[in-house]
């Protein structure tokens, strides 16, 4: 199978390339830059995605596109949500127009707004947010994109991804850097929300899987189906990591569109893993 991946140089796009290039996939690995990283079975094909007129021949004419591309994706209120929005659809709706068999596209829990519970493919949707409005639009467009052709869609609804990079906006690389820098002091929330956290490698295997397979379609949850208080979460982040660093609870408020607990329903990604 020939799988392109847009954002290739991106959070998540390494990580998901070296999963999906242990398989012995054709692989090409699509940014603005050349891939940084030497996996085998992967093609680097630098360019901007959304300036090319008939991607679907540009890169090849690949079996799948997994469409991680996504600019500030952890600044939740950037207005870059809205404005690329429709650029993220002109190229799905080529790569669709040209015949490619499977879109598998990057989604969020954000996506699904003020929520207490669990999230399944039926919740309601009712994003508060530029990013979860942005991201729950595309899912819609991608779902009027596929309608009445041969291409079957996958939107993997990712929740909250742990890593211990630096690279990153996230929390945990936000604690690593402000480590790295010296610091004693995080300031800090009051951490009493409950999310789905999933472990970066763990996230990695799920989409890489995700994309692998043919018996599942629509919206496929990449979580851990369990709960967890973000302050147990990082507390047990800084203690695995050894960082010489402490929590100042209460420094700012939380989200008002965050949810008090939310989770993942992971039946499908549970039926995926167990029958691959």
């Amino acid at each position: 199978m020939k799988i392109l991946v847009t954002g290739a140089n991106g959070f998540m796009g390494h990580g998901i390339i070296k999963e999906l290039s242990k398989k012995g996939n054709d692989i090409i690995a699509s940014d603005f830059t050349d891939f940084l990283y030497d996996y085998p079975h992967v093609v680097s094909k630098a360019g901007n995605l959304f300036e090319i007129d008939t991607p679907y021949e540009y890169y090849g004419e690949p079996d799948v596109v997994l469409h991680l591309a996504w600019r500030d994706g952890f600044k939740h209120a950037s207005e870059n949500h809205i404005n690329d929005l429709p650029k993220h659809y002109e190229f799905l709706k080529k790569m669709v127009s040209g015949g490619v068999k499977k879109l598998v596209v990057l989604g969020s829990m954000h996506e699904v707004g003020f929520h207490e519970g669990s999230i399944n493919e039926n919740t309601p949707c009712n994003p508060l947010s530029l990013y979860g409005i942005a991201k729950n639009s595309l899912r819609q467009m991608c779902q009027l994109i596929v309608k009445g052709t041969c291409t079957k869609l996958q939107w993997v609804r990712g929740f909250y991804i742990v890593d211990n990079t630096e690279k990153g906006c996230s929390i945990f690389s936000k604690l690593i850097q402000a480590a790295n820098d010296g610091k004693k002091i995080f300031p800090f929330t009051s951490g009493i929300n409950q999310y789905d956290f999933l472990d970066f490698d763990d996230f990695c295997k799920q989409v890489a899987i995700i994309v692998l397979n043919n018996s599942e379609f629509g919206i496929i949850n990449a979580c851990s189906g369990k709960p967890e208080s973000l302050s147990s979460r990082v507390e047990r982040f800084i203690k695995d990591n050894n960082l010489d660093i402490k929590l100042e609870y209460g420094a700012f408020p939380d989200r008002p569109y965050d949810s008090l607990a939310v989770w993942g329903d992971c039946s499908k990604i549970r039926n995926i893993m167990e029958t691959n």
